[in-house]
């Protein structure tokens, strides 16, 4: 037979019913609020990519016509004259062509981790910057920078596609403006690894002669999981 509802179990449902409505609410209320941050964040960087514009390097002259060869790219540098302006603690532009990855970088050896949450105007940011490790040198041969490896797809994230053979085989190159230098890589290695790796400490002792390296180290798989996208600066 059939069971009536009492009226304290009405009641107990209701209760329920009201905090799970409660609950959906506080949810969809953070929800809305972490994409909103996301997208602020998005549109932030755009507008540092749209104050940097790409001018050739080395104007032609009124009677020469450049033709770049694929073996010989354009050169081509921004002008990062109003960053520097607006943020000292940036020293460059890290670009590789085809990603989402083109942002400032970041340097403060004193406060090695500084732009790890924060943004370039130096604000909390989920993001943060990519920024130069402590231990390097923009001047040096050698450098390391980190990046994170954020669920939205910005900042390092495109790095995980270089596990995929045919994306590393038609995206080798990485272009690294520090002031007004501009240098090109080519990536040599992939590498699934961890914080323990000697990469860290090698290229922070800037132990290698004959080549000079750039590694771009992001977090994968969690914990102290790492991909290394390791690069052979061109000649």
């Amino acid at each position: 037979m059939q069971q009536t509802m009492t009226k304290k179990q009405r009641i107990s449902m209701a209760a329920v019913s009201v905090l799970l409505s409660a609950l959906l609410a506080v949810s969809g209320v953070m929800i809305f609020r972490e994409l909103s941050i996301q997208q602020k964040e998005k549109e932030d960087f755009r507008e540092l990519v749209e104050l940097v514009q790409i001018t050739p390097s080395k104007p032609a002259q009124p009677d020469e016509t450049p033709v770049p060869t694929d073996d010989e790219p354009e050169e081509s540098l921004r002008d990062l004259s109003v960053l520097f302006a607006e943020n000292s603690e940036c020293i460059g532009w890290l670009c590789i062509p085809d990603t989402a990855i083109d942002y400032p970088v970041m340097y403060t050896p004193n406060a090695p981790q500084k732009y790890l949450r924060r943004n370039f105007y130096g604000e909390y940011s989920q993001s943060g910057v990519p920024f130069l490790d402590y231990r390097c040198n923009p001047d040096s041969g050698n450098l390391l920078i980190y990046g994170h490896n954020m669920k939205n797809g910005t900042m390092f994230s495109d790095l995980k596609k270089y596990l995929d053979a045919d994306f590393l085989d038609s995206h080798q190159t990485i272009e690294l403006q520090i002031g007004d230098n501009l240098y090109r890589y080519t990536i040599s290695e992939t590498k699934v690894t961890d914080t323990s790796d000697k990469w860290y400490e090698d290229i922070g002792r800037n132990l290698f002669e004959d080549k000079s390296f750039l590694v771009l180290s992001t977090c994968y798989g969690g914990g102290n999981g790492r991909l290394l996208i390791i690069a052979v600066k061109d000649n």
